[in-house]
């Protein structure tokens, strides 16, 4: 596979040829998922904000939620998950939640079965993008 490839009538680069913001991405996917923010031209924070979700009785932090991504443009943070659906249940604890503390603040997840698709019709074979 070439880093160019064709799709439609329109040369698009290959997701992981895009070049990225100098960020240390806690897993690959994350970085995959800039690259395609970047190749449509949408403005992104990596891990901008935390969110206190549970203070202890002296007030320090016990729980926090910082999503992947900030999207200034659309005001929107995105949660991306491509763990295990069985170990997934944890965090959906914590969006819900973080939901429930800041019902004003748009959150969007993307779960693994999701990525892999969005991944599969940018370029990456199935095996490479459930790899992720």
């Amino acid at each position: 596979m070439t880093l160019l490839e064709v799709r439609g009538s329109v040369n698009q680069p290959h997701p992981s040829s895009l070049p990225r913001h100098r960020v240390d991405f806690a897993h690959e996917s994350e970085g995959l998922l800039a690259s395609l923010f970047t190749l449509y031209g949408v403005e992104w924070l990596y891990e901008p904000h935390e969110f206190v979700l549970r203070r202890n009785g002296s007030g320090a932090v016990v729980s926090a939620f910082r999503p992947d991504f900030y999207l200034p443009a659309l005001s929107l943070y995105v949660e991306l998950t491509v763990m295990r659906q069985s170990l997934v249940t944890s965090k959906n604890r914590k969006v819900r939640l973080f939901r429930e503390l800041y019902p004003e603040v748009e959150l969007r997840m993307i779960y693994k079965q999701d990525f892999v698709e969005l991944m599969h019709r940018h370029g990456l074979s199935a095996t490479e993008a459930a790899s992720v």
